[in-house]
């Protein structure tokens, strides 16, 4: 060992990070241990000080190997510590670290301990990015600015709307933010003028009003509101709004939707008006998933209203890939649903589809819906149709299964079935 080129030993060094592989170098040889100092990486699983013995705390042990390095960027630490302890870390390596991820785990505490642990973070003033999981932020933390933070994700957490807004405040220049599993919010106001990317799941009833002022913002995903008013649309490319647990009742994003590619539409119940005018201003995207049960706008779960084939087509000209499951496929095939076929009708770029079929019923107009697809497709090149959970009571279920199979022998080419 003592014949490695140092340059070797310090390359070993810099791609390992667990604190247990790291404490157990400095038994390899005394070069080793001479290059201990310039590892940049720090990581503490959760289980590393399970079977501590002769008074050693958690706290102590990081602090003697945090205290032996340089210059320290990234610093992870799940296993428990204190208020005391991360003070005494960040204190040390605050100026150096970029990358700090804690596993806070508080959102049983009621003491101030688990506030002291988020006014810790101050002390490394120059992070680029932050993750913590198990977070209770009931008030705002007091923290100075992060200038530099351009990452911030929060995964299960208690917080309180006061205190999100006066946090997200601290961190004027993210660029990308995460916020999972997330429950105690009511209305949430986000204005970052550098995000491009958020992911926002807000656990609870279901009813988080959210407005969001990003003008660069390109990709997101927000899970668990029913009021959503989002500014300065233009960059937008990717587009996601779910609601397991409530209704969406409101999506407003000022005009159309120009730069957007892809949009994705999940709940059980959207209120028609919500999916109307989401897809209107969503009239150039290029992928279309919509998997929303039922609409209503109070208790009552209502089926789809009536839509107009020809004009659903021709108001999503650029459409590449259309995932639609069973109350927006049955909405296509009512009565009057392809009234406005004619020889010159065209779907001029649609490539995939993929249908999910729930119930025989308007079994003859569900056929002629997916003939359509296939007719007037003429860029089609696959067409998968998903069986799923179909019921019934006598023979029609069995009869529209051997139609659609039928269907799909006749174009094994294009069309395959689950």
């Amino acid at each position: 060992m003592e014949s490695l080129p140092e340059a070797v030993v310090q390359y070993i060094l810099l791609n390992m990070n667990n604190a247990k592989d790291v404490a157990s170098c400095n038994c390899v040889s005394r070069k080793f241990k001479d290059s201990m100092p310039y590892i940049k990486s720090l990581y503490f699983p959760r289980s590393i000080f399970d079977n501590l013995k002769d008074g050693h705390t958690p706290d102590c042990i990081i602090l003697e190997i945090v205290s032996s390095i340089f210059q320290l960027e990234e610093l992870v630490v799940y296993c428990p510590f204190t208020s005391t302890g991360l003070t005494s870390w960040l204190s040390l390596v605050g100026p150096t670290l970029k990358n700090l991820e804690l596993r806070m785990d508080n959102l049983a505490d009621q003491n101030t301990d688990s506030m002291s642990k988020l006014e810790c973070i101050q002390f490394a003033k120059n992070l680029e990015s932050l993750r913590l999981w198990g977070v209770l932020m009931v008030r705002a933390p007091k923290w100075d600015v992060f200038q530099k933070m351009k990452n911030l994700e929060i995964v299960g957490a208690k917080l309180e709307d006061s205190a999100l807004t006066e946090a997200l405040r601290a961190t004027p220049n993210l660029t990308n933010l995460v916020l999972l599993g997330c429950e105690g919010l009511r209305t949430v106001w986000i204005e970052l003028l550098q995000l491009e990317h958020c992911k926002l799941d807000f656990y609870g009833s279901g009813s988080c009003s959210l407005t969001l002022s990003a003008p660069k913002i390109e990709y997101l995903e927000v899970q668990g509101c029913s009021w959503i008013r989002v500014r300065d649309t233009n960059c937008l490319k990717n587009l996601s709004i779910s609601n397991n647990a409530g209704r969406v009742y409101m999506v407003d994003f000022g005009s159309k939707l120009m730069g957007l590619e892809s949009l994705c539409i999940r709940g059980v119940q959207w209120c028609w008006d919500a999916i109307n005018k989401i897809l209107q201003l969503a009239s150039e995207v290029k992928h279309l998933y919509m998997k929303v049960e039922f609409t209503g706008d109070f208790e009552a779960l209502l089926p789809f209203p009536e839509i107009d084939f020809v004009d659903f087509f021709k108001s999503h000209p650029k459409l590449k890939t259309f995932d639609i499951h069973g109350a927006m496929f049955a909405a296509l095939c009512q009565k009057n649903s392809l009234k406005n076929v004619d020889s010159s009708f065209m779907i001029p770029c649609l490539e995939e589809v993929v249908i999910t079929v729930r119930s025989p019923l308007n079994a003859e107009q569900k056929m002629s819906t997916l003939e359509s697809l296939v007719k007037f497709g003429k860029n089609l090149k696959k067409m998968k149709i998903r069986i799923l959970r179909m019921k019934s009571g006598h023979s029609s279920a069995d009869d529209f299964f051997e139609e659609i199979c039928r269907f799909r022998y006749m174009n094994h080419n294009l069309i395959s079935i689950e």
